[in-house]
C-alpha cells in the first residue's frame, strides 16, 4: 500500500531522517513513538503530501486515498455541526456524476464487444464498488453513529460550528475524515480532545477499520487497544516492531540487550585477532596465519551499538507549604454562562494532601469548576469556601493562547520569577530539556511539547500547596510522562487533575469526581477503580430484567456477587489467552528470524551447486513457511477470541 525508501530530510545540518525504509500493508495499525521532536508529525506530513523530502521515494497503490488529521487545524464554517460533517460525502456527489455520465454513454453504444463499451463498464463497476466501499447508501445513519461517538448528542447537530470550541471543532474534522474513509488514514494525536469514553469509542471504530492506520499517540493503552505494530523514530533511523506498544517496551530492551552482548562477544574476539596479529607479525613461519587473521578483520561485519535517546525532563515539585485541612468546600455551587447551565446544586469537600481526578465528557464542566478554584470564575449561585493558607499552581488546557507568543522562553520564566528563585531560571529551564540556544526563542516557533514544558516549568518557580492542572500530558512524549507522574506521586500538597489518560491517572488519584447531567458524583478509588466499577455496572444492567427492583435485598446482593465471580472468570480466560497469543508472536519472531537466515544462504552464490543437489535450504524455507502460516491462524483465531471476550 505505502512503500518507504531511502527517505531523508533536513532541517538544518543534522538529518531529522537518514534513508528511512519500510512498507505499510493494507491492515496495518502502526503506532509512530518517539520522544517530541524525533520527527513523528514530520513524517506524517511528508506521507499526506503536505512536505517533501530531499532524498528518497514514497510510492502509495494506485487509487488509495490519504486522509490526515493534525494536531491542530482551523475549522472555519458558517455551517451547523449535522451540514458540515455531511461534507464529508462531497465526492459521493461526484462519482455519481461520473456514473450517471458513464450510463448515458452507454446507452448510445450498439457494439457491445467493443474495447471501449468494456473499458467503460470496468469503470462503471469500480466507481460503483468506490460508493459502496464509502457508504453512500447510509451516510445519515452511519453520520449519526460517528457523532455519537465522538460525544455529540442529537441536540449539538444542529448548533452552528461558531458556538463550539476548537477542541469539538476537531471532533468534527474527525468525524468527518472518519467519514470519508480513506484507504491510509494518519492521526496526529487524535485524542487529544477526546474524553475517556469518546477514546474507548474510537479505539473500537479503529480495531474494525477496512484500511490501513497510522497514528501518533502518546497515550500508551489508546496504542495497545488499536496498534498491532510499533514502529519508534530515535535520532534519525526507525526501529520496526510486529507488536503493539507494551510488547515493544519489553522487545526493544531485549534487541539492545541482545545487541550490546553480541557487540562485547566481536570485540573480545577482535581483540584476541589483533593480539594473536601483534606477536606473530614479524616471525616469517606464522606470516600465512597473519596474513589469514588479517583478511579475517577485514571482512568482519562490524557490530554498532545503537544510541539510546537518554534525554528527558527531570525535576521534583518544590514542598508544599503548610495549609488548612480543608481546601474547598462547596455549597450548592452552579454555574451558568448566559442560560447555558453547566454546574447544578454541586456539594464537595477536598481536603489538604489529597488527589483528586476530574472525569466526564468534554463539556460537563471540569474545566469550568477548574477556574472556579482558580478565582479565575464567579459561581452564579451557591458557596465556594477556600481555605485561608491556600496558594494554588495552575496549569490551564489552553497553553497555546496564554502563553505570550512574542516574549522568549526565558522572558517568559522571568517576567513570574522573583527573589532568588530568578538565579536558576537556565537551571530550570535546562532541567525541561531547553537548551542555552533554545531560551532565547520566541515562543511562537515552540512545538506543543515546548509549550506544555514551559508551562510545567513555570509550577516549579515558587512552592504551591495545591495544583490544579487541566489535561497537562496533552502534547508530552512518553518519557515526559512518566517523569511528570512521578513528581506528582512525590507532591506532598494538594493535586486536582483533569486527565484522559487511563495509563496517567493510574494509581496517581484517590478520588474520582465524575461529571454527569450538570453535576458530579465522587467515587473512592483511583481511575482502574472507576472504570471497572462502571463496566461492572454496565454489564449488570445488561443482564438484568426490568423485574429487579421488585427483587429482594439478599436476591440483589446474589445477582450482584455471581456477576462478580463470571467476570473475575472472564478477566482469567483473558489473562490465559494473551499468554498464549505472546507465546505464539515469539514463536513466529523467531522462525522469522530462521526464514532470514536461510534468504541470505539461498541469495548466496557459492550454496547455489548444492542446492540444485539436494534443495535441503529450500526444504527447510518451505517447512518454516508452513510453519508459520500455521501459527498465524492460531494467533488470528485466539486474537479474535480474546477480542470477543474483551467486547
Amino acid at each position: 500500500m505505502i512503500s518507504v525508501q531511502n527517505l531523508s530530510i533536513y532541517f538544518s545540518d543534522e538529518p531529522l531522517f537518514k534513508e528511512v525504509s519500510f512498507v505499510v500493508a493494507d491492515k496495518d495499525r502502526i503506532g509512530l513513538v518517539g520522544k517530541n521532536g524525533a520527527g513523528k508529525t514530520t513524517l506524517l506530513k511528508i506521507l499526506s503530501g503536505q512536505l517533501y523530502a530531499e532524498n528518497g521515494n514514497i510510492v502509495i497503490t494506485k487509487g488509495h486515498r490519504i486522509g490526515y488529521l493534525p494536531q491542530e487545524m482551523n475549522v472555519v464554517s458558517n455551517k451547523n455541526v449535522w451540514e458540515e460533517t455531511l461534507t464529508a460525502f462531497a465526492e459521493v456527489k461526484q462519482i455519481e456524476e461520473q456514473i450517471n455520465k458513464i450510463n448515458r454513454r452507454l446507452a448510445q453504444y450498439e457494439d457491445y464487444e467493443s474495447k471501449e463499451y468494456m473499458n467503460l463498464l470496468t469503470t462503471l463497476s469500480d466507481l460503483n464498488h468506490q460508493l459502496e466501499y464509502i457508504g453512500a447508501n447510509q451516510m445519515e445513519s452511519t453520520t449519526e453513529k460517528v457523532l455519537g461517538g465522538l460525544g455529540f448528542s442529537k441536540s449539538d447537530f444542529y448548533r452552528p460550528m461558531c458556538e463550539f470550541s476548537s477542541g469539538w471543532q476537531m471532533r468534527v474534522a474527525l468525524a468527518k475524515l472518519l467519514l470519508q474513509h480513506p484507504e491510509i488514514l494518519l492521526l496526529d494525536e487524535p485524542t487529544n480532545h477526546l474524553d475517556i469514553e469518546s477514546i474507548q469509542w474510537l479505539e473500537s471504530f479503529l480495531y474494525e477499520y477496512q484500511g490501513a492506520v497510522i497514528l501518533v499517540s502518546h497515550d500508551r493503552t489508546f496504542l495497545n487497544k488499536v496498534c498491532n505494530r510499533t514502529i519508534e523514530i530515535t535520532l534519525g533511523k526507525i526501529e520496526d516492531y510486529n507488536c503493539n506498544y507494551s510488547i515493544y517496551v519489553e522487545r526493544r530492551k531485549e534487541r539492545m540487550a541482545n545487541q550490546k552482548q553480541a557487540y562485547e562477544n566481536q570485540q573480545r574476539e577482535v581483540e584476541a585477532i589483533e593480539n594473536f596479529i601483534n606477536r606473530f607479525r614479524y616471525k616469517a613461519t606464522k606470516a600465512k596465519q597473519v596474513q589469514s587473521r588479517l583478511k579475517m578483520l577485514e571482512k568482519m561485519d562490524v557490530i554498532e551499538v545503537d544510541e539510546i535517546d537518554t534525554s528527558k525532563i527531570h525535576f521534583l515539585f518544590p514542598p508544599a507549604p503548610n495549609c488548612n485541612r480543608v481546601v474547598f468546600e462547596a455549597e450548592n455551587l452552579s454555574k451558568k454562562y448566559d442560560e447555558k447551565e453547566v454546574l447544578r446544586n454541586v456539594n464537595f469537600v477536598i481536603e489538604n494532601q489529597e488527589k483528586v481526578a476530574f472525569i466526564g465528557k468534554n463539556g460537563e464542566g471540569k474545566t469550568t469548576l477548574m477556574r472556579i478554584l482558580h478565582h479565575e470564575l464567579e459561581c452564579t449561585s451557591g458557596i465556594l469556601r477556600r481555605g485561608e493558607m491556600v496558594k494554588i499552581g495552575y496549569y490551564a488546557q489552553n497553553q497555546n493562547i496564554l502563553l505570550d507568543p512574542q516574549k522568549t522562553v526565558f522572558d517568559c520564566m522571568d517576567e513570574v520569577a522573583v527573589g532568588e528563585v530568578r538565579t536558576k531560571i537556565r537551571g530550570i529551564l535546562g532541567s525541561f530539556l531547553f537548551s542555552s540556544d533554545d531560551i532565547d526563542k520566541k515562543i511562537a516557533v515552540l512545538s506543543g511539547g515546548e509549550k506544555a514544558r514551559l508551562a510545567l516549568a513555570k509550577l516549579l518557580l515558587e512552592p504551591y500547596n495545591v495544583l490544579l492542572l487541566d489535561e497537562p500530558t496533552n502534547h508530552l512524549d512518553m518519557a515526559s510522562k512518566d517523569v511528570l507522574k512521578n513528581a506528582l506521586l512525590r507532591y506532598n500538597g494538594t493535586l486536582i487533575i483533569v486527565s484522559h489518560d487511563r495509563d496517567f491517572l493510574q494509581g496517581l488519584t484517590d478520588k474520582v469526581f465524575e461529571f454527569k447531567n450538570k453535576t458530579l458524583k465522587v467515587h473512592l478509588g483511583d481511575i482502574q477503580d472507576y472504570l471497572d466499577k462502571n463496566k461492572l455496572e454496565s454489564l449488570q444492567l445488561l443482564n438484568t430484567s426490568t423485574k429487579t427492583s421488585q427483587h429482594s435485598i439478599e436476591d440483589t446482593e446474589s445477582a450482584t456477587k455471581l456477576q462478580w465471580e463470571k467476570q473475575k472468570q472472564k478477566e482469567s480466560t483473558i489473562r490465559k489467552l494473551e499468554k498464549q497469543i505472546q507465546k505464539i508472536e515469539t514463536d513466529i519472531q523467531a522462525k522469522e528470524t530462521l526464514t532470514e537466515e536461510i534468504n541470505k544462504k539461498l541469495s548466496d552464490p557459492k550454496h547455489y551447486a548444492d542446492e540444485i543437489n539436494d534443495g535441503t535450504l529450500y526444504n527447510q524455507y518451505k517447512s518454516l513457511q508452513k510453519e508459520i502460516d500455521n501459527l498465524l491462524e492460531q494467533w488470528e483465531q485466539l486474537s479474535n477470541d480474546c477480542e470477543v471476550l474483551k467486547a
